[in-house]
């Protein structure tokens, strides 16, 4: 939810919720398959969001990406890709989010999660994720993609790679020894 701050009088401030309006399926679907190739974005199930605001599928795909569009409650523009398998990781992180949890308390309760051996990150898992901003005709811009390769309990000692990129959009790992661990490779500029 955006919110609109007004200063009446130099006295009072009043938020008002902004309820953004919801892109059309075809929209949502063009700017999600941006996170991926056009040969991987032909076939990749889109999801998005309905009038509620709550994520629905849009594309049912065939190959092994699922694309999510942008949240339209949500400041700038953001929409990812990745591998079918990390799906019901993906969708437990969701889910917590709608529930209220914070970023730690996500982060803890999916590791205890995974522990109890409920679902996993496969090991080499992909996800492309591709920010921006909105032109004044809704189109994205800005748009840098950043890459990530789980590698689950993997360390900077067990795979060689660097805490830190050691060159601009060079790979690191990040989360080293937790079940999130991943190469990073960040930021890419597209435009």
């Amino acid at each position: 939810m955006k919110y609109l701050t007004l200063l009446i009088l130099g006295f009072f401030t009043i938020n008002f919720a902004i309820s953004q309006k919801i892109p059309d399926s075809e929209t949502q679907i063009k700017h999600a398959l941006m996170s991926l190739s056009d040969e991987d974005a032909k076939e990749a199930t889109v999801l998005g969001y309905n009038a509620d605001g709550e994520v629905i599928t849009l594309k049912n795909g065939t190959n092994n990406f699922i694309c999510l569009a942008d949240n339209p409650n949500q400041n700038g523009f953001s929409v990812a890709a990745y591998h079918k398998d990390l799906a019901p990781y993906m969708a437990r992180g969701r889910e917590l989010k709608k529930e209220g949890k914070s970023f730690n308390e996500i982060f803890k309760i999916r590791g205890e999660e995974i522990k109890a051996g409920e679902y996993e990150i496969p090991n080499n898992s992909t996800l492309n994720v591709m920010n921006g901003d909105f032109n004044s005709n809704g189109e994205p811009v800005k748009t840098y993609l950043r890459y990530v390769v789980y590698i689950p309990f993997a360390t900077a000692e067990s795979t060689g790679l660097p805490l830190s990129p050691l060159t601009k959009g060079g790979p690191w790992i990040m989360n080293p020894g937790s079940y999130r661990a991943h190469i990073m490779i960040n930021p890419v500029n597209t435009n």
